[in-house]
């Protein structure tokens, strides 16, 4: 850091000691002054020092009253006091109030540039620490969201990005995606991280007792209420809460989620009085919620506020390259837990799982090789392939059956014209897609462009007509 010319701010009101300064270490440090506080004051913010030398003793405002300032500022320059009274309590405040170190004068040149070149030293290893810090953070915040694929990188980026901010983020995606990871990851990479992450699942819950689940109940509001109970929103304070399946809330909560997202408040169940919360909210869902919105069971007004950032998590088919460190991830995790020795996954056996198209993502590759390591072979993963690869076969069999035994009551819809058109566009559209995705390499970026439809709506399409990429 030396070598870059270091910029030190002296603020003296006696010229003489930034000139001897300047005279004697001019070569390896330049020198800016200023005569009184207020000067350094602005000097600080248009001459941006490294470093910055502060006399105590000054007419007007005092060394500890600069420093004291200097200290509201974000990532402020080291501060060492310069000072002819040497007084106990002098040296006792500087420290107090931040200073790196504190020089008597008068001062041997010398002396001053082994104090400088300490203080930098120590800035340069407090950064080194803390570089170390957001290091061993950042992986541990990743921990289990395992992908190599270009598609985890982009989700990766995106997280980085908005991580440490409070903008609300749904997360979209199918079933066994990761959601709950991403959600993690977001949490632990911001400024909430160690405190409350906080996860809902709106599924889950009764629709009769999810009000008082998310926002409290207060004693004796309803049967079996006997005393007042926090709910996790409040738990939640200052941390995060995780709104899984949030397209599957009950409508009459949405307008009170709502309230949360806009004023950061809320009323208990059978309560009168407002409570405040500072929560980030993340939401996730499998579902289509524009389809939600045209069939009037999700608020669009809802649904605009929650997707401030969206992020879409790739199912397993479209990453199947990530297969081989998913493997290597999960034979980690359940060799340890389950107290078993690791076994060899055959290249046959790998062949089939690239083949396979992962109805059930991640989640179903884990369980797989969760049962294979039990079981001490990894042949079970083959049958667990021809299982479910039957199963869907038996299944599309049994729609077609339906199909047409049940001829005679679709027939008066098949007469319909605006329903024979509509499945024709959408066969024809389907089609289209499909062409232009095999051309582009799956490549959806460029697809959507060749296509004149925007990113997220070829996402929608992909999904709704069940294309993949093998």
């Amino acid at each position: 850091m030396v070598n870059e010319k270091v910029k030190i701010l002296v603020i003296d009101d006696d010229p003489k000691v930034s000139w001897i300064l300047s005279e004697g270490l001019s070569e390896k440090y330049e020198f800016v002054s200023a005569r009184d506080g207020l000067e350094g004051l602005q000097m600080v913010t248009t001459e941006k020092p490294d470093m910055i030398l502060l006399d105590i003793k000054m007419p007007g405002m005092s060394g500890l009253e600069v420093l004291e300032k200097l200290n509201k500022i974000d990532e402020r320059p080291e501060v060492i006091m310069i000072s002819g009274h040497g007084e106990t309590n002098y040296v006792v405040d500087s420290i107090r109030l931040g200073a790196a170190e504190f020089i008597n004068k008068p001062f041997d040149v010398q002396e001053v540039e082994i104090h400088i070149k300490g203080v930098l030293e120590k800035k340069q290893l407090k950064q080194e620490v803390s570089s170390l810090k957001n290091e061993i953070k950042s992986k541990a915040a990743y921990a289990g969201f395992i992908g190599d694929s270009d598609e985890m990188h982009k989700v990766k980026e995106i997280i980085e990005q908005v991580a440490d901010s409070d903008l609300t983020v749904l997360i979209r995606g199918e079933s066994g995606t990761g959601k709950e990871i991403v959600a993690r990851s977001l949490h632990e990479l911001s400024e909430r991280e160690g405190k409350p992450f906080v996860k809902v699942n709106c599924a889950a819950i009764p629709k009769d007792l999810l009000e008082a689940e998310l926002f409290g109940h207060e004693k004796g509001s309803f049967t079996g209420a006997h005393k007042s109970k926090q709910g996790r929103f409040e738990v939640a304070n200052k941390g995060t809460i995780f709104l899984d399946e949030i397209g599957d809330m009950p409508m009459e909560l949405q307008s009170k989620l709502l309230q949360v997202l806009e004023q950061q408040e809320f009323v208990r169940v059978g309560g009168i009085h407002n409570i405040h919360v500072d929560v980030r909210i993340i939401c996730a869902t499998n579902i289509n919620l524009e389809n939600a919105i045209a069939e009037k069971y999700f608020r669009d007004d809802l649904f605009y506020r929650l997707n401030e950032i969206t992020l879409f998590l790739p199912s397993l088919r479209e990453r199947k390259e990530d297969i081989p460190l998913l493997i290597d991830h999960f034979m980690k995790i359940h060799t340890k837990a389950l107290k078993k020795d690791s076994i060899i996954i055959s290249p046959q056996v790998l062949e089939k799982m690239h083949n396979f198209s992962w109805p059930g993502n991640v989640r179903q590759l884990e369980n797989m090789v969760r049962q294979a390591i039990v079981r001490n072979d990894d042949s079970t993963i083959t049958d667990q392939i021809l299982s479910n690869s039957q199963m869907s076969k038996h299944s599309n069999q049994s729609v077609s059956t339906n199909h047409v035994t049940s001829n005679n009551i679709e027939e008066e819809k098949d007469y319909s014209l605006k329903e024979r058109i509509g499945k024709i566009v959408a066969e024809e559209e389907k089609k289209l897609i499909s062409e232009v995705l095999k051309i582009t390499n799956w490549n959806r970026r460029k697809a959507s462009e060749l296509l004149q439809i925007s990113y997220r709506s070829l996402l929608y399409k992909i999904n709704d007509y069940k294309l993949n990429s093998k």
